[in-house]
């Protein structure tokens, strides 16, 4: 599936149709791909956690946790991984596949490549500030609904 290549003059090539996915898809699997990194957070938290502080309260002591240096780079390395080897490999993160749109090269059509999935996953740090109010807004603002991610590594987030 990494190679599905469409062509030259259909929607997902040029995505100036009804084929560019629509803001509520990209949302939508955002989100579920959020539901999967707050499911592998809380493995990682019980693998990796560390009692940080321990307060008295009035109804006895409570304890605060944090994950050693180790578990949060494990948990960046995880998550860096999932975003790049899935969207190279599938064009898909599983919110992707659960709401029907794939990530594409804007020139070929086809599942981006391995620097262009890594350039989309850097540029979430800051498509991701504030909630992704910052990819939210960008996308409504463009023609192409693209993030900041989508638009310096050249590629399209589609239908199909």
């Amino acid at each position: 599936m990494s190679n599905i290549a469409y062509p030259a003059d259909s929607a997902a090539h040029t995505g100036t149709s009804a084929n560019v996915a629509v803001t509520g898809r990209r949302v939508v699997a955002t989100l579920l791909d959020g539901v999967l990194f707050l499911a592998v957070g809380i493995v990682f938290m019980m693998l990796f956690g560390v009692e940080a502080d321990t307060a008295a309260t009035t109804t006895g002591t409570t304890s605060m946790w944090t994950m050693s240096p180790v578990g949060t780079a494990l948990y960046a390395v995880f998550t860096f991984g999932y975003w790049v080897v899935m969207e190279k490999l599938t064009g898909r993160t599983l919110g992707k596949m659960a709401t029907g749109i794939r990530v594409v090269d804007e020139a070929t059509g086809t599942a981006p490549s391995w620097g262009q999935a890594a350039m989309r996953t850097v540029l979430r740090f800051v498509d991701g500030a504030f909630s992704y109010l910052v990819a939210f807004i960008v996308v409504l603002s463009n023609a192409r609904h693209r993030r900041l991610g989508d638009m310096v590594a050249k590629t399209l987030v589609v239908r199909g």
